[in-house]
């Protein structure tokens, strides 16, 4: 880092990995491909970074449900490669077959709450992680690595460009990598991951770092795409890209969701950081124009559940659609509460004096539109805010955790949330969430309406 960066050469090293069904036995090779990344400031006074060489290699015509072994880096230089790895694929895409337990979570960062969480969830042994979010807080410090709370601590005046400090990222990958190198795990971004630099880039540590099924899944974008998990359609969002109606992601989404066989995928499942119902104040329907923009369409498809972050806290709705209970809306649950260094959520919306100003709520980050209006019926009719806990709000807890999704068939999955105070094991939040496709409609590619 300085105030002038030479980044590395990223052909200096290959980028290969050796895999194969056994340890001793890695008969197979893929290579890939390697990036650096800069972060840079048009400041004075601030300390500029380049990234260690990042790599990306896909493992193509792999078995599912199969246990690979395999090691990365250069064979050419021995000293460059890792150690012996293993993880296991997904199941089989079918009505039938689905992954043992689903960890899911938010917020991360890297805290003390945070090695709890991580440690917690490893003791349910996952099969697949879902992060939603807000990854390693790398812009809650300077540039010189002092942790701050200020939009930028550096000058007298605030600056138009958040700090970050980017060794953040290392951090996080290392502490991580017991997890992530035997457990797949797929992310969305969060606000935390924008990281505003010079000429308006943003997100270039998460789209350098993380590698997404873009291509596979028609999306062509680092920050919305699907994938497929035995009998679960995976949907992911991006808050922090233009989601109207008009735009790439919202047709991509139609889509997407017109593809869908619930013959095959009986499941969906979206996932994206900023919630929809959250009756916290802090973020209180900060996601609103996404919302008004997104949820007919996915209720016309009759997403199952939607799991969302950003809100440091745990919450869980009924099924709900457009604010009133809906037997074939979603269930919202939210799980910003991974162990972040912002605190916890603790108050309530709905709390005497508690109620945001509407004009507070829009993000400039998600579009900068308002969308805040008062209810217009319902409880709550003619107010921004319920003065009560709401109907569809069905628990809220301010605690770190994590949940855990177990699918059993086409009809029933099993969701438990978990705090992290409580012994391994214990669950803080539990219910069976049941999908009923002879009640509920879905739209078919065609327009017409069909049942799954």
């Amino acid at each position: 880092m300085g105030a002038a960066v030479e980044p590395l050469d990223p052909t200096a090293v290959a980028s290969v990995v050796r895999y194969g069904l056994a340890a001793d036995s890695l008969v197979r090779r893929a290579t890939g491909d390697a990036l650096v990344y800069s972060q840079l400031y048009p400041f004075d006074g601030l300390l500029n970074y380049t990234s260690a060489i990042i790599h990306h290699v896909r493992l193509q015509g792999l078995e599912p449900g199969t246990e690979y072994f395999y090691q990365c880096g250069d064979p050419a230089i021995p000293a460059a490669m890792s150690d012996i790895h293993a993880f296991r694929t997904m199941p089989a895409v079918g009505p039938r077959s689905y992954p043992g337990k689903i960890a899911i979570v938010g917020d991360l960062g890297l805290t003390y709450n945070t090695t709890s969480t991580v440690e917690h969830m490893v003791s349910n042994q996952p099969d697949l992680v879902l992060l939603l979010g807000d990854v390693s807080y790398a812009n809650l410090y300077l540039t010189n690595g002092t942790g701050t709370d200020c939009y930028s601590c550096s000058f007298a005046n605030s600056t138009p460009i958040h700090e970050t400090y980017q060794p953040r990222w290392d951090y996080w990958g290392r502490y991580m990598e017991p997890v992530t190198s035997r457990i797949p795990m797929m992310v969305v971004e969060g606000n935390h991951e924008i990281e505003e630099q010079i000429d308006n880039k943003t997100f270039a540590s998460y789209s350098s770092r993380f590698s997404f099924p873009s291509t596979e899944s028609g999306s062509f974008s680092p920050f919305y795409y699907s994938f497929d998990a035995g009998g679960i359609h995976f949907i992911m969002l991006a808050a922090y890209a233009d989601y109207s109606k008009s735009g790439k992601q919202y047709k991509w989404l139609e889509k997407d969701l017109a593809k869908v066989d619930r013959s095959v995928t009986p499941w969906v499942i979206a996932g994206w950081h900023a919630p929809w119902y959250s009756t916290f104040k802090a973020h209180y329907r900060e996601a609103e124009c996404m919302r008004v923009a997104m949820e007919e369409l996915l209720y016309s498809y009759a997403v199952d559940v939607v799991f969302t972050g950003h809100v440091h806290a745990y919450e869980r709705s009924n099924r709900v659609f457009n604010y009133t209970l809906d037997p074939c809306g979603p269930v919202h649950i939210s799980v910003g509460d991974g162990g972040n260094r912002e605190k916890m959520a603790t108050s309530y919306a709905d709390e005497p004096g508690r109620c945001p100003d509407p004009l507070s709520t829009p993000d400039p980050f998600m579009g900068g539109g308002f969308c805040g209006f008062n209810f217009t019926s319902g409880p709550a009719a003619g107010s921004f805010c319920w003065d009560r806990q709401p109907d569809y709000s069905a628990y809220r807890e301010s605690s770190f955790g994590h949940g855990i999704l177990e699918v059993k068939n086409e009809t029933h999955a099993l969701w438990r949330w978990h705090r992290n105070q409580d012994l391994y094991g214990s669950v803080g939040d539990e219910i069976y969430i049941v999908r009923e496709p002879d009640k509920c409609l879905i739209k078919s590619s065609r327009n017409r309406i069909a049942y799954y």
